[in-house]
């Protein structure tokens, strides 16, 4: 692991926050840090409102869009909203046609086969729609690229309404309204949305033209929230409020389907980092194993028992995905090092057989072991269909752009992407990847990194401190969790392995200086087992760590979760 310390903000700024807000000096740099300097920032961060939501008509578009959805609906059209298999995709899909069915019936929902079809919007879609006298599509959490398809739509006299995150290609779709705020000329203020942030900017313009207002909304916003956690994208800005809000309904008043999946669960409050691993897996495993509908259905269902039955289905699904992830990736794994390909700078493997719906997660997998750019191909069709996943500030999207020659298609974003390519083509992509990657990547950025905001002592940890950082929640992207560094620090003997194979470390530490005083805290390393010896005798070592409150038997205490030690 490569530690590395955030540069300290410059201090008048920090001290400037410490009196407007009178907090300490730990809370002010971490603010600073992200960004917020000034009194009405930091309120806006610790007292996110819906009143901050930005204007939906501010939206390059959206008057187009809302006024020919109006129209469908005055003129009795079929309305047919399309979008992803995946979990943005699928909650994308579940808003926006549960909004208009709400206050019109010819509306029905459509979500591609990962398999049959692929990703994005497809012939077979829009066949179906001709079929069944739909003449009004509007995609979500894709189509800014489909910009054939959309013109085969329009032969067809079939209308599209594009709401999309992704970067647009050299030209856009002749849809009624393209909705992207990664447009070039879309200056909307907040570009960091997901799809299905962008539909519900789509259902609150709709709603605004409706004189409803955002309290008529807000059942939504578990959906919201779901696919911010999941997609990976910013915790900032409107992405903040949103998923602060959908958290509050997530735990207080869910959809049957969101509630179906999560009553069994010990814990009474989630966090957004149980929406990651409990929520989003279980979605996605309905396109990845069986079909997206099951998953629309699921989140679209209002009675609590067949949701129930429904969400029983899934989680056999995502069983059944646990299973062949980790098949997959030891057969990987095994290929990487048969072919002594433990040292290059990319992963790219192989292997007709795998499973389509799988392959992104075994590209994670690989992605933490050998900690480089790494896709993961498999047949579709009579093409190769793969998965990319990057490190930490590598952008893979850009490292296929410049391979796009072997490419018949690929889309993405910085971190994750997809492609096809033709069979024949593998060999020569797979060495120009390599390439590409090995004359552009810094070397550092092939060793993980564990980023600490603040260096600080054990001393400093109290029950203010805690208060106000989990006020910085929800985290994620742009807004993680604070990293702590502290040096000097002891194990009091009570060290030892735990897991398993001992995979773990648990510790109870004091610093040095106050070794023999009473304050104290318990501390747990997940995979930290090996590092058992350094905490031996009570040698010091140093340590970064998050805060995290550890409830047992209904007693809350303050636990260090170790993230490295040396």
């Amino acid at each position: 692991m490569r530690w590395t310390l955030k540069s300290k903000p410059e201090k008048e700024k920090v001290q400037k926050l410490q009196n407007e807000l009178q907090i300490n000096e730990i809370i002010a740099t971490l603010l600073v840090q992200r960004g917020i300097e000034t009194y009405d920032q930091a309120r806006q961060f610790f007292r996110p409102s819906l009143a901050d939501l930005h204007n939906p008509y501010l939206m390059k578009d959206m008057e187009k869009a809302v006024s020919r959805i109006e129209k469908a609906i005055a003129d009795g059209e079929n309305i047919l909203v399309f979008g992803d298999y995946d979990v943005d995709g699928t909650t994308a899909v579940s808003l926006v046609s549960s909004y208009l069915k709400s206050f019109y019936p010819n509306v029905a929902t459509y979500i591609p086969d990962r398999y049959d079809e692929g990703y994005g919007i497809s012939y077979k879609g829009i066949d179906f729609a001709e079929d069944n006298e739909f003449t009004l599509i509007i995609a979500l959490d894709c189509g800014i690229k489909s910009v054939d398809h959309v013109a085969y739509a329009n032969e067809r006299n079939i209308d599209f309404i594009i709401c999309d995150h992704h970067r647009p290609g050299d030209m856009l779709p002749k849809a009624i309204a393209v909705l992207d705020p990664k447009r070039g000329d879309c200056s909307y203020p907040y570009d960091e949305l997901c799809g299905c942030g962008v539909g519900f900017k789509l259902i609150q313009a709709l709603a605004q033209n409706r004189n409803q207002t955002i309290d008529d909304l807000l059942i939504y916003l578990d959906l919201v929230a779901t696919a911010i956690a999941a997609d990976i994208v910013p915790i900032t800005g409107e992405n903040r409020v949103l998923a602060k809000f959908g958290l509050e309904v997530i735990n207080t008043n869910p959809r049957p389907g969101i509630k179906a999946l999560i009553q069994n669960l010990k814990k009474k409050v989630l966090t957004i980092t149980d929406v990651v691993f409990i929520i989003a897996p279980r979605i996605n495993a309905a396109g990845r194993i069986k079909h997206g509908n099951e998953a629309v259905a699921l989140l679209t269902e209002y009675d609590l028992d067949q949701a129930e039955i429904f969400a029983s289905e899934i989680e056999q699904h995502n069983s059944d995905r646990k299973d062949l992830d980790k098949q997959i990736t030891v057969e990987a794994l095994s290929q990487i090092e048969e072919n002594n390909e433990t040292n290059r700078f990319t992963t790219v493997v192989y292997q007709e057989n795998w499973h389509k719906g799988v392959i992104g997660i075994v590209a994670s997998r690989l992605t933490e072991t050998y900690y480089r750019p790494t896709i993961v191909f498999t047949k579709s069709g009579d093409k190769l269909a793969a998965s990319a996943r990057s490190v930490k500030d590598f952008d893979v999207y850009n490292a296929l752009e410049a391979c796009a020659e072997h490419l018949e298609q690929f889309g993405g974003h910085m971190y994750a992407a997809g492609m096809t390519l033709k069979e024949e083509n593998y060999t020569a992509f797979k060495e120009a990847f390599e390439r590409v990657v090995e004359q552009t990547i810094h070397p550092d950025l092939l060793i993980p990194e564990i980023s600490a905001d603040v260096e600080m002592e054990l001393s400093d940890i109290n029950e203010k401190l805690i208060r106000l950082l989990n006020q910085f929640e929800p985290f994620g992207p742009q807004n993680m969790t604070p990293v702590f560094l502290t040096k000097g620090v002891k194990d009091t003997g009570y060290a030892k392995g735990i897991g398993q194979n001992e995979e773990h470390l648990k510790l109870f530490v004091k610093q040095s200086r106050s070794f023999g005083s009473s304050e104290g805290f318990g501390a747990i390393g997940f995979g930290l087992g090996n590092k058992l010896e350094l905490t031996k005798n009570q040698k010091p070592f140093e340590a970064v760590y998050c805060i995290d409150e550890n409830e047992f038997n209904g007693n809350v205490t303050v636990q260090l979760r170790l993230k490295d030690l040396r």
